[in-house]
């Protein structure tokens, strides 16, 4: 079955990859660029709608701020419509965004998260789907009012666009359920096992750095790598392996497709994407200076004091990527960072 590449891993050293196979359903993006807006006129969002078991569908209406509707852009206010990119094409990346079993529908939280803000800011949305990179080309040319797909901040990417963030960049361990350890930040925890990762990618330069780290104490572990997602899945199940280390929202979906299965999975523990020393965090995406980045992000601490923001990460399995509040352009991974 195919893998597919959470879009975040693409400012950093090679692609992740995931840990199982997606299911062809789930993966697959409709041809049109635009997806439905599974959000009704009077603010009601349907999260998860037509995501094939990859979240708990939930209906969670969203009272409007008249007046985070009245502090918005004077071009966005008059259109009624809060235009958001996603960069989802050509495969999707479930949980975060792929297109729905109904064969049309931009599912997943990325696209679930767009919708509840615009309500919130008394807008439509209006979800549509691109490339990777035309994503940004588009918030670039103002076709997309903002982008939520996964965007890790940087430093560099703050030299021309605002951010107003809502949920950690998270790596994980994966383990079989049935494993008795956990992993809190003290690499440690890893002697004597073996852990998968995928090569040329963040988490592995993390892993070696680990790896490096406990040999000068005298310890160690062993780092394997394998050609896919179904091959780490084998090693995993088969007790070859201890632990897969990969992106949290990849293991996220993952440990729920799993579970009733043989052989179903946890996860063990989470690390910053970016490292030990800063919490790396993903972030709504606007054009610099354009005036959206404060109500997008005021729309988000209301929907984190409200309750509904913990329900749209409980119904996708990410409750441990939640961030307290959404900063505007918080501190991103440095220019010198792979």
């Amino acid at each position: 079955m195919p893998t597919t590449t959470p879009p975040r891993s693409r400012h950093r050293a090679g692609a992740l990859v995931l840990a199982t196979g997606v299911v062809v359903a789930l993966a697959g993006c409709a041809a049109n660029a635009s997806a439905g807006t599974s959000t009704d006129a009077d603010g009601t969002v349907t999260i998860g709608a037509h995501a094939n078991g990859a979240a708990t569908e939930t209906t969670l209406t969203v009272e409007e701020d008249t007046k985070l509707h009245d502090e918005l852009p004077a071009e966005v206010k008059q259109s009624g419509t809060l235009t958001i990119g996603i960069g989802a094409l050509p495969s999707g990346f479930p949980p975060l965004a792929f297109t729905g079993d109904d064969q049309k529908t931009l599912t997943g939280s990325e696209p679930d998260l767009g919708r509840l803000v615009a309500a919130k800011l008394g807008l439509e949305a209006d979800v549509q789907n691109a490339t990777w990179d035309n994503l940004f080309v588009g918030i670039d040319s103002g076709k997309y009012d903002a982008g939520f797909s996964n965007i890790t901040v940087t430093e560099q990417r703050k030299e021309k666009y605002d951010f107003a963030s809502y949920r950690q960049d998270n790596l994980a361990f994966q383990v079989l359920e049935s494993a008795s350890w956990t992993f809190d930040g003290d690499p440690s925890v890893l002697a004597g096992k073996t852990v998968a990762v995928s090569s040329g990618t963040n988490q592995e330069k993390i892993l070696l750095e680990w790896q490096q780290q406990l040999q000068a104490e005298g310890k160690d572990f062993t780092v394997k790598y394998y050609p896919d997602g179904n091959a780490i899945k084998l090693a995993l199940d088969s007790g070859k392996i201890d632990a897969y280390f990969g992106p949290n929202p990849t293991i996220a979906y993952q440990n729920r497709q799993s579970t009733g299965s043989a052989k179903p999975t946890k996860t063990a523990g989470t690390f910053s994407g970016a490292g030990s020393s800063l919490q790396g965090l993903i972030a709504a995406t606007t054009k610099k200076d354009s005036g959206l980045a404060k109500p997008v992000a005021a729309a988000i601490d209301e929907l984190i004091a409200d309750g509904t923001y913990a329900k749209w990460l409980q119904a996708y399995n990410l409750s441990n990527e939640a961030v307290k509040n959404s900063d505007v352009n918080p501190e991103g991974l440095p220019l010198d960072n792979s």
